[in-house]
Formats: structure tokens, sequence, C-alpha cells
């Protein structure tokens, strides 16, 4: 055992201020992290769930969104000899 009691653990070695202090903030920032993902993600699903409302009532009522994709290549000649 590096510690020959409990008491010294807490002590460490005379430097229990700065190892402790290093311990909560580490912790703290750990937790506040944590906590910003959260806020973060729930933000977003928020927000997308309120665009996914937006659309549907812009393209009529109750009517999903439909997304056409053609490639994103040119799609006659005239615009290949520009």
């Amino acid at each position: 055992m590096a510690f020959e009691s409990f008491q010294a653990f807490l002590a460490m070695g005379g430097h229990a201020p700065y190892v402790w202090a290093a311990w909560a903030v580490t912790l703290a920032l750990l937790a506040g992290s944590g906590l910003h993902a959260r806020v973060e993600h729930r933000r977003t699903l928020r927000n997308l769930a309120r665009q996914v409302r937006r659309e549907r009532r812009r393209d009529g009522a109750g009517a999903a969104a439909t997304i056409q994709h053609d490639g994103g290549g040119p799609t006659n000649d005239s615009e290949t000899q520009a």
C-alpha cells in the first residue's frame, strides 16, 4: 500500500490542496462537457423538428417534403460548352 492510513491518503503527503483541487476541476469540466453536449443535442432535435414542421406547412397540409436529385451533373450540351 502506498499510504500508511486513509488519513495519509487524504493528506497526499502535504500536497492535498493541489491534488484534490485538480481532481475537482477535472470532474467539474467533465460534468460540464456532458451537460453541454446534452443541451446541444436537445437544441438540435428541437430545431430539426421545427424545420420539418415549417417545411410541411410550406409544402402543403401535412404532405411530406420530397427532395429530387438529378446527380448534379450537366443535363444538356449547352451547359458543357460554356
